[in-house]
Formats: structure tokens, sequence, C-alpha cells
């Protein structure tokens, strides 16, 4: 018999596994939720200082009554902080442990603590300065639970009725500091042990998104490539066992026994998505590399209009070819430039999702650059934002120089992912497009958008909608995010030059130099 050994994640216990454990168990499982120490059991259930060492001790104890059982196999599963004492656990007993689950959790590392998976950097500050404030570092103290939308800051409430919600603040106990500071520690054993991640698409990428991030290079990504770990989806936020507690418990089922999607390794025969063709016949034509930018001019003496083309992100720093290379960057550009515009790809070091500043400023650095250029009518300029390059966006419409003509972007992020932790940021398109006054947008809206960025990107196209913003949307039903290598249709090359015409003419206006 399977037995589910259930960890719930900061703040909960036991008790939010209830309707999870009883389906688990109508299917012919077994289902044991842990009550970690002052968690599950209560404010001031430990005599002492309670850490990550005290819930690892935790699970140990409920893996050893299960083993003792003839015939059972257990599965670990742990939602958010609980993969750490998961984890903790299975090190010291991989020999009895079939499967570890990460439900909606994040990896784990030796010698990290459980802070650092905390998505919200002002948030993992507070809680550092908290820790600080009261000499607190791995034992005593607690951190006061969540209420109300506050818990949107440990991940998404998607799915979650407000009476789920509120049930979730009343049962909510205090999370000693001393969980969330205290490194874990691992042998190495519990690499033997099979994995299977459980991401809930409301709060994260899916996994078509982490393969477009494993094919750029991120090392974690490529590191669960290379593990074979099976993955599978719930839509739904951070709370699965409250917002979808049957469809969770067949997901756990389907975990226990292998299913799931494996990342793949890209090859020679298979290369990854960024770099297949461009889906449209571009001429070729000469660069000119300055710093960060690279320059596709058209014919003729000038000076021309130009689209700066802004890629996505977060892009690993080592990646190489870098992204001003990439095949949908200079198949645009050399479009552009066949239709008398300067076409300009860049590189920004958008490296994680904290690098928004500084890759915002190389964009900026790199737009005057291009307007310093005697061949560039510098009076004539767009700019053309992609995927995670998106927020980047949002600066251009707080205050749009006169210059800027259009913004364009293609299946862009428009607000801050849940997972990001960057809800105050200050890159967030939906909340500056009221602010754009009379500059035009152009939005090429992918059908096959994965469910966490079309989120964004409705909820900007309802706020443009609201503040009469001039928004033109091009709609590319069939098309993923990364359309013009991933879906060279008929359809999809259409719509591509659908926009590009869309911002060239714009771009030129009726006023424009010839």
């Amino acid at each position: 018999m399977t037995v589910f050994i259930l960890v719930a994640g900061a703040f909960t216990g036991p008790h939010v596994w209830r309707d999870t454990a009883a389906r688990l168990a109508a299917g012919g499982a077994e289902a044991r939720a842990v009550a970690l120490t002052g968690l599950g059991g209560g404010p001031g259930a430990s005599d002492g200082p309670v850490d990550l060492e005290t819930h690892i001790a935790d699970v140990l104890a409920v893996i050893d009554a299960v083993a003792a059982e003839p015939g059972r196999e257990i599965v670990l599963v742990g939602h958010d902080y609980g993969i750490h004492p998961v984890y903790g656990a299975a090190d010291r007993r991989a020999g009895v442990v079939t499967r570890i689950i990460h439900l909606d959790a994040g990896m784990v590392r030796d010698g990290v603590p459980a802070l650092a998976a905390v998505p919200d950097p002002l948030l993992r500050e507070e809680v550092a300065n908290l820790a600080t404030a009261r000499g607190e570092r791995g034992s005593g103290g607690e951190l006061p639970p969540p209420a109300g939308d506050a818990w949107s800051r440990w991940g998404s409430t998607a799915g979650l009725s407000a009476a789920a919600l509120d049930g979730l603040t009343a049962l909510a106990a205090p999370q000693p500091l001393g969980t969330l500071l205290q490194p874990l520690r691992l042998t190495g054993a519990v690499a033997a042990v099979p994995v299977t991640g459980v991401l809930c698409t409301g709060n994260g990428p899916g996994v078509e998104m982490l393969q477009m991030m494993a094919d750029v290079g991120d090392p974690a990504l490529r590191a669960l490539a290379d593990a074979g770990v099976a993955l599978l989806e719930l839509a739904t936020g951070h709370w699965p066992m409250l917002s979808c507690p049957a469809v969770l418990a067949d997901v756990l089922a389907e975990a226990a026994s292998g299913e799931g999607q494996r990342l793949t390794t890209p090859d020679a025969a298979h290369p990854p998505a960024h770099l297949r063709p461009f889906l449209l016949d571009v001429a070729e034509r000469p660069r000119e590399r300055t710093g960060n930018t690279d320059l596709y001019l058209p014919d003729g003496p000038g000076p021309h209009p130009a689209v700066v083309f802004v890629h996505g992100g977060p892009v690993p720093a080592g990646a190489r070819p870098t992204p001003r290379d990439w095949p949908t960057l200079t198949g645009y550009a050399r479009l552009v430039a066949g239709h008398g515009a300067a076409g300009v790809t860049l590189d920004h070091r958008l490296h994680a999702v904290t690098d928004y500043g500084r890759a915002a400023a190389d964009v900026a650095e790199a737009v005057e650059r291009v307007r310093a250029d005697p061949r560039v009518d510098a009076d004539r300029i767009a700019l053309w934002f992609f995927s995670g390059g998106g927020p980047i966006m949002a600066d251009w419409l707080a205050e749009p120089p006169r210059w800027l003509r259009c913004v364009a972007a293609n299946y862009p992020i428009l607000a801050p992912l849940p997972s990001w932790g960057l809800a105050g940021s200050r890159f967030h398109p939906v909340r500056t497009v009221s602010e754009a006054g009379d500059l035009p947008v152009v939005l090429v809206r992918a059908g096959r958008e994965s469910a966490e960025i079309a989120a964004t990107v409705e909820e900007f196209v309802a706020e443009a909608a609201r503040c009469a913003a001039n928004v033109e949307i091009v709609d590319v039903p069939d098309g993923r995010h990364g359309f013009e290598t991933l879906d060279p249709t008929d359809a999809v090359r259409a719509a591509v030059l659908r926009a590009v015409d869309a911002v060239l003419d714009r771009l030129r206006g009726p006023d424009a130099v010839s």
C-alpha cells in the first residue's frame, strides 16, 4: 500500500490536508499528515526552541512508524516550506522512501535555509530583520501568520474562496523563526530518491515555460532535466489542498506512480526553441555592434526611424549565444530594416527577477546610443518588448518621451508574476498604462499562452479599455509563447507581418523624414 506522508507549508498544519487525505484514502492509499511542532501541535507545543531540525525529527517519527509496518511504500509530499523537513528526513531514511513530491515547492540546497525560497525579497528582508531585532538566529522567536490579502505574499491565492481564505487565517499558527533560518544539512543520500514536481500554474510557471528556461541555460532546470524529474501541473494557486483537494489527490496518485512530463536537454537534432529558425525568410543584412547593441540599417542615407527590440528573460549570464543573436530578434531587426527602419537588438542584464532595475537602465542606455547615431531619426523610435522584458515597458508608459512613437509587446508579461514576489515593483505595466496618454501600443497576444502570463495580459487589456489607452491588439490564436520559432504556420506568419506593419505605420506617421 502507498502511504502518503503529507507535510504542510508555513503557518499551516494537518488540517489543510483533510479533504485531500480523504480522497486518497477513498482511492485505496493511506495518508498521514505530519503535525509539525509549533504548528500542527499548536503554539507552545514544544518545551524548547523550535528549528528546522525539530521539524525534520517530526517527519522522521512518522516515516519510522510507517516503515515499521510491512508492505508500505512511503511517498513524502512537501508543500511550500514543508519540502525542507521532507528533504532533511528523506536524506536520513533514503532507503525506505519511495518518492518525494514537491507540491508547489522550490528546489532545496544543502546549507541553504528555507527563508531563501520565499519569493518576495522584501518579505525575506522583513523576516531576517525581525530575527535580528530579537537576537534570534536559528532558535526561539516566532513569525506571526498572515491574514486576508497578506497570504498572497507567500503564494498566489488563486482558486481560494473567501471562506477558504478565512479558514486559512483562522487556523494559522505562528511560524517558529528557527525553521526558516536554520540551514538545511544534507549528506547527499537523498539524491537516490526519485522526485516528482507538482506545479501550480496559478502561482508559477508550467512545464512548457520551465522547458524554455532550461533551453536558455538555467543551471537548476538543466539539472532537473538531467535527473529526469517528472513534472505535473495543477491549474490553481499555491494552496491546491484547499482550492481543489480532490483534483490534488488524483494528481498526487499520478505523481506517486512516476507519471509526468520530463524536461529535455537540447541536442543537434533538437535545438532549443529560441534557437530555431525565424518563421519568415528575411534577407541577410550586415550588423554594426557597439556596446550592448547591434544595429541593422536599411538602404539609403537616412536618417531612418528605428525599432529597438528588447528581449525577455531572465536569461542566465552565461547563456550563449546572447539574446541579441537569437533568431527571433535578428529576424525582426532584419525584417524592419528591409521596410525602411533601422532594427536594433541588444543585450540587457536581466539574469534574475531581481534584476529589472539594471536591465531597464541597460535598455535606456542602448536607446540613447541609437538615438545619437546620425543615421537614425532620433525623433522616431519604437520599442518592442518580448516575454519577460514586458515589465520594463512600464517606465516608458509612465513617462513617454515625445520621440517615442510606439511601444509593442509580443506574448509579454505585463505584471509581476505571483512567484516573483515583486507585486510592489515599479515594473508593472498594468498600473502605468493609464499614464501613457496617446502613445500607441501594439499588443501581440498568443492564444496558447500559459495561464499565469495570460492573466497579466488580460488584466492589462481591461485596464487599457478602462482608461481608453491607444492599444491595438494583434491576436495569434494558435500561437504559443515564442511563436516566431515554435509555430511557423501561414496564420502565424500573417500575424507577425500585421504586427510589423502596425508598428511601422505608427513609427513613420504623416510627418516622417524620408
